[in-house]
């Protein structure tokens, strides 16, 4: 006997599949592309429904935040659309749930319609704007924060928008060009130039911006009407919260390759943030792990092939994007990012595969001449586990096994440094955890239906038994956030770090919509990609969700990065914090008896230390370069912003801290094109202030336990 649901269902679709449009018939392909839309739309709708976390119901609250994310898709820069075709698609606002219930596609086929429209449009204007000749000298400027701006009210003022950024890029690729074919002296300032050679460069960068700016108004035509759709669909995914996403077919096909770990690239997890592809993730041993220079929430702009033609990726699918990042071993792509305090550069990544051994533990001692004592210090990069069963290799072996030879070095204290780690194997950060204490709980895990899961560790030997710290930043997430809480809550160790961790404290999985399609004759709109959709949430043992808030460090030390809006509670649609009851469990027999008398201490010896006052000084003027986001078209004031980019780079690699305050680099890098010195783990920790730091709160512990 057939399930009443399951008929209501087929009868559904098929009702959605069947009336469709007149004008949706011009052409096959059309029809096809309008069918497998809907089929999305209905399947979308329906298990986002039933199996996510928040359980939010399809309505007026929730197309709301789909129309908000699906504008800032469609021009997130405001650098297409006017003020009237922002209100033509207004009456959408709240009518996407009924739409993608009754299998209506007006949003996105009109929104495709009104960009192309506009897209031709601005190509017209480009050609135009690249006959006339610009100067240099006008003193002008152009608000680079596009939440700062409205759209243009008429095409005239949309026409101006656009003769300023060109303006802006062709002095940027002026700039450029002069570094490379004039060159820089040995303090990298740019050598002096004649006028021909003047006048020629400005030519070569007008050019080369409008081949770059013609390709991708070309490409962006070219975008068909399934890619509209996708982005439409995943709006309506990430309305949810912003881990939950509709993957195309291809897409899930390189999410699949980059979870296998077989390709060869940079070594980067990428998504798509308004208009923008946004770095998420280094991974360890990467290429990009050992350039150095690539992090966690930079912008993508350009990408070169080499010393080739940038190619402009905003507003570009990022499957696209990674099509031209990804390249076989051996060969170099260059990146133009801008990073999260502001700051442009471009950086140079020889393409690799991973180098495995690089993203495993690592340990070493630090002796401190002052108290005669030796310390150990271990790296944990990411909670990695081989599932392939070729290795059996795991993060918790490697780390009983280095804390095995640190104790037989007789340590007097530990640093466990889960800096930049993005988390991994959940397990792991269980047995982890359980290095570190004798039994209890680690961590709670809520479904969507309320009940609640208790992982526990349930090995009573101990590993290590000492004073111990845990390095933390704001890109310690998920598994890293669970082994510092669970921690914390046991008073185990003191966590010390930037003003939080990253805050991400949700489970995703992934579901294969091929494995729902279930009625006949509908076979033939395979693949349909997936949903990555989250379904459960991390609850501390102490009850407090890591969620939004992360985990908030017993002692807080300076980072570049203070102010910056950077974590889990600054994305669109983020789940809330919130609390469930605590487990049942025993603190640490010797915890830290006094935390105030720490804090106070550490501010009195952040004040006296010269590495953390330049850490203080540099966060204050990325936080000024953030709010000044107007930038001049003067290009005296461009090449003064340059040189004073360079003085802060430079000052920053004699300080010898990096740009997330934790070493993320392999190397230490000179001017572009020289060699690079390869730094041991020894070497880069006695150039650590937060290592420094946190040796000093070690002897702080010991005395507080004496």
């Amino acid at each position: 006997m057939r399930s009443p649901a399951r008929f209501f269902t087929r009868v559904v679709l098929i009702l959605l599949l069947a009336f469709l449009p007149i004008s949706s018939w011009a052409k096959n392909g059309d029809v096809f592309d309008t069918n497998r839309a809907r089929l999305l739309g209905h399947m979308l709708q329906q298990q986002l429904s039933g199996k996510h976390y928040s359980q939010k119901p399809t309505n007026d609250a929730l197309s709301e935040a789909a129309f908000e994310l699906y504008l800032k898709q469609l021009d997130f820069q405001k650098r297409f659309l006017l003020k009237s075709d922002v209100a033509e698609l207004e009456k959408y606002r709240d009518q996407i749930d009924d739409a993608v219930r009754r299998g209506r596609l007006a949003l996105p086929i009109g929104g495709r319609n009104i960009l192309n429209r506009r897209v031709a449009q601005v190509q017209q204007m480009v050609d135009e704007l690249l006959n006339e000749k610009i100067d240099p000298t006008v003193p002008e400027k152009i608000e680079t924060d596009p939440e700062k701006i409205d759209y243009a009210a008429t095409p005239s003022e949309l026409r101006e928008r656009w003769r300023k950024t060109l303006k802006g890029q062709i002095l940027s690729r002026y700039i450029s060009l002069r570094e490379d074919e004039v060159g820089v002296d040995d303090d990298g300032a740019l050598l002096p130039v004649d006028k021909e050679k003047d006048a020629e460069l400005m030519v070569q960068a007008q050019e080369k911006v409008g081949k770059t700016v013609r390709n991708l108004l070309k490409r962006m035509l070219e975008e068909t009407e399934q890619d509209h759709y996708d982005r439409y669909l995943n709006a309506i995914a990430r309305a949810f919260d912003p881990h939950t996403s509709y993957l195309p077919p291809m897409t899930k096909e390189d999410f699949d390759i980059q979870m296998s770990g077989s390709l060869e690239g940079i070594g980067a997890t990428l998504r798509e943030d308004d208009g923008y592809i946004k770095v998420v993730r280094i991974i360890p041993g990467s290429a990009a792990s050992k350039q150095g220079q690539l992090g966690a929430d930079d912008i993508i702009l350009k990408v070169a092939e080499g010393s080739g033609d940038p190619v402009d990726i905003t507003d570009t699918r990022i499957r696209d994007a990674v099509a031209l990042i990804r390249g076989k071993k051996g060969t170099e792509v260059r990146l133009t990012v801008k990073k999260p305090d502001g700051r442009k550069m471009i950086i140079p990544i020889v393409r690799d595969v991973v180098e495995i051994a690089e993203t495993f533990v690592k340990g070493t001692t630090i002796a401190d001449e002052e108290s005669g004592k030796t310390f150990g210090y271990v790296k944990v990069p990411s909670f990695y586990r081989d599932y392939s069963g070729k290795t059996d290799r795991n993060v918790t072996d490697d780390l009983r096994n280095e804390l095995k030879k640190l104790r037989e070095k007789n340590i007097s204290g530990l640093i466990l440094d889960l800096r930049n780690n993005g988390g991994g194997s959940l397990s792991d950060a269980v047995s982890v955890t359980g290095l570190f204490i004798k039994t209890g709980p680690v961590v709670q895990i809520r479904s969507s239906g309320g009940k609640i899961q208790v992982m526990k560790d349930d090995d009573s030997s101990v590993e290590y038994d000492g004073p111990m710290i845990v390095l933390v930043n704001r890109f310690s997430a998920s598994a890293s956030e669970i082994v510092a809480g669970a921690l914390q809550d046991y008073g185990r160790a003191l966590i010390v770090g930037d003003e939080h961790t990253h805050g991400k404290g949700t489970v995703q999985a992934l579901l294969d919509l091929d494995r729902y399609v279930n009625l006949r004759g509908m076979e033939k709109y395979m693949p349909l990609g997936a949903i990555k959709v989250t379904i459960q949430k991390f609850y501390r043992i102490s009850g407090e969700s890591t969620q939004e808030k992360g985990v908030v460090p017993d002692i807080i030390l300076p980072s570049r990065l203070d102010g910056l809006e950077s974590g889990e509670k600054y994305l669109d649609n983020a789940l809330p914090w919130d609390h469930i009851d605590s487990a049942d469990y025993d603190h640490w027999d010797k915890e830290p008896k006094d935390i105030p008398k720490l804090q106070e201490l550490t501010k009195e010896q952040i004040a006296q230390n010269e590495d953390f006052q330049e850490i203080v000084s540099d966060a204050d003027s990325a936080k000024k370069r953030r709010e000044e986001t107007e930038q001049s078209l003067v290009l005296a004031d461009m090449l003064k912003e340059r040189d004073q980019l360079r003085d802060e780079r430079k000052r920053i690699k004699e300080h010898g801290a990096l740009m997330h305050g934790s070493f993320t680099s392999d190397s230490v890098d000179g001017e572009e094109g020289s060699e690079k010195k390869e730094l041991t783990l020894e070497e880069k920790l006695a150039e650590d202030p937060y290592v420094d730091q946190s040796i000093l709160l070690l002897k702080e512990l010991i005395d507080q336990l004496d």
